[in-house]
C-alpha cells in the first residue's frame, strides 16, 4: 500500500474509495467498448468474406479472358490493353468508439478505349472489362480486411487495458482499502479502550 502513496488515516480511506470507484467505471466503459468493437468486427468480417469471394470470382474470370487474348494475339495483343493512366482510389472513413477505419471505397478507373485492330480485339475488350471488375473487387476487399485488422488491433489493446484494471489495479486498491480499514478499526477500538480506561480511572479517583 505504501507504493500507492495513500494519505494517512480516514483521508486515505476516502482516497482509495474514490480511486476504486473510478477504476470500476473505467472497467465498465472498456468492457462496453470491447463488446461494441467485437460486434463491428464480426460485421466487417462478413463483409471481408463476401468481398474475398467476389474478388476470387472476378479474378478467375479476368484470368480466363487474359488467357484467351494471349492465345489469340500473344503478348503484343496484351500490351495493347495497358492503360496509360493510373487508377484513383478514394477511401471513406467511419468511426466506432473513437476508432477510425475504412468503410467504403470508390475506384476511379481510366477510360476504357480499345480500338478494333484485329480479331483478338473483342477478347481484349472483354479481358479489360473483366480486369476492371477484378480491380474494383480487390480494392473493396483490401478496405474490408484493413478495417478488420484495425478493429482487431484496437480490441486487443482494449482487452489488455481491461485486464490490467480488472485483474491487477482493482484487486490492488481493494486490498489496500481492506488493510487500511482494518487498521483504522483497530485504532478506533484501541482508542475506545483507552477512553473507557481513562473514564474508569477518573471515576475511581473521584470516589476516593
Amino acid at each position: 500500500m505504501a507504493d500507492l502513496r495513500v494519505p494517512p488515516g480516514r483521508a486515505g480511506r476516502m482516497w482509495l474509495g474514490e480511486r476504486l470507484r473510478t477504476a470500476h467505471r473505467a472497467a465498465t466503459l472498456l468492457d462496453h467498448k470491447a463488446h461494441v468493437l467485437r460486434r463491428e468486427r464480426e460485421r466487417l468480417t462478413l463483409v471481408a468474406d463476401r468481398t474475398r469471394a467476389k474478388w476470387a470470382a472476378t479474378q478467375h474470370e479476368a484470368d480466363r479472358w487474359l488467357t484467351r487474348v494471349a492465345v489469340m494475339g500473344g503478348q503484343r495483343e496484351i500490351r495493347f490493353g495497358n492503360a496509360d493512366q493510373l487508377t484513383e482510389v478514394n477511401v471513406t472513413w467511419d468511426a466506432v468508439m473513437g476508432v477510425r477505419y475504412p468503410s467504403d471505397v470508390v475506384c476511379i478507373l481510366p477510360n476504357q478505349s480499345i480500338t478494333a485492330r484485329s480479331p483478338g480485339s473483342a477478347a481484349l475488350t472483354e479481358a479489360a472489362t473483366a480486369h476492371r471488375r477484378a480491380l474494383r473487387a480487390a480494392v473493396e476487399h483490401a478496405a474490408a480486411t484493413a478495417a478488420c485488422r484495425i478493429l482487431e488491433t484496437e480490441m486487443r489493446e482494449t482487452r489488455r487495458r481491461l485486464h490490467a484494471i480488472s485483474d491487477r489495479w482493482i484487486p490492488r486498491l481493494e486490498s489496500a482499502l481492506r488493510s487500511l480499514t482494518e487498521r483504522l478499526d483497530e485504532d478506533e477500538r484501541a482508542e475506545g479502550v483507552q477512553l473507557r480506561w481513562a473514564a474508569r480511572r477518573t471515576g475511581s479517583e473521584r470516589a476516593s
